[in-house]
């Protein structure tokens, strides 16, 4: 299951886990930009159109995953939001609870949904849970405090549900890009009133942006069972911004 399934790093994931022979629940509040994801590959990938700020919804999707394909392996949490753009001091309620509503509670709402099926797995268990956060989880980011605190938010609460997870054969990890081609880089160049996103790059060690699909090689990593040594922790794929 993946949510923030219609484009960026969470549409990179999917293309990426279908390239592996993975069956999707691909989630999604963008209903007709998911609809195209899901054409793509109508044999392995179901499009759910729900909102990850809705528990009940993102509670029937998983069950739509266990009725479709028979339980649920991993879930991967993409979803987000970019606001800020102003001083903490300044910073409006709107804006800091959208970063908090989408970015954490939305995590916190996948796994209320999809760690339980993770754990109706048969034993021994190699269930995976994944959480985008961000190089702003690890380095602070010039009026952008608020992105900053949800992004530290998603690592905390990824340590907090490994060690839920303990012993249970069942992983959790983070995975913190640094700037990717996506709409929320867009997004961020708005609110710094950048000429060009290609300004980003400088921020990082290779001297480029990063490609959705090279985040998503990270995350379905970390899906597979090749990862089983890894949880409680962040991979960086960041191309040395926080180096």
């Amino acid at each position: 299951m993946v949510t923030g399934a219609a484009g960026g790093i969470g549409g990179a994931v999917v293309d990426r886990l279908v390239a592996e022979d993975w069956r999707i629940v691909a989630v999604d509040v963008r209903g007709g930009e998911l609809a195209k994801q899901a054409a793509r590959w109508p044999d392995q990938v179901l499009a759910e159109v729900a909102d990850v700020r809705d528990q009940r919804a993102l509670t029937r999707a998983v069950a739509h995953a266990e009725r479709e394909f028979g339980g649920v392996d991993a879930a991967v949490g993409c979803a987000a939001v970019m606001a800020g753009g102003k001083p903490l001091w300044e910073t409006e309620d709107t804006d800091w609870d959208a970063l908090f509503e989408h970015g954490v509670r939305g995590i916190f709402h996948l796994a209320r949904a999809a760690v339980p099926a993770l754990l109706r797995r048969p034993e021994p268990r190699s269930g995976r849970f994944v959480a985008i956060a961000s190089a702003a989880a690890h380095h602070g980011l010039w009026h952008l405090a608020g992105y900053n605190a949800a992004k530290h938010a998603v690592v905390g609460l990824i340590r907090g549900l490994a060690s839920d997870l303990r012993g249970t054969g069942v992983t959790a990890t983070a995975v913190s890009p640094g700037s990717t081609r996506t709409a929320m880089l867009d997004a961020t160049a708005e609110l710094y009133q950048l000429g060009d996103v290609e300004e980003f790059a400088q921020h990082q060690l290779i001297e480029r942006l990063l490609d959705p699909e090279e985040v998503a090689a990270a995350v379905c990593w970390l899906c597979s069972a090749q990862s089983s040594a890894i949880t409680g922790t962040v991979v960086h794929a960041d191309g040395g911004f926080t180096a």
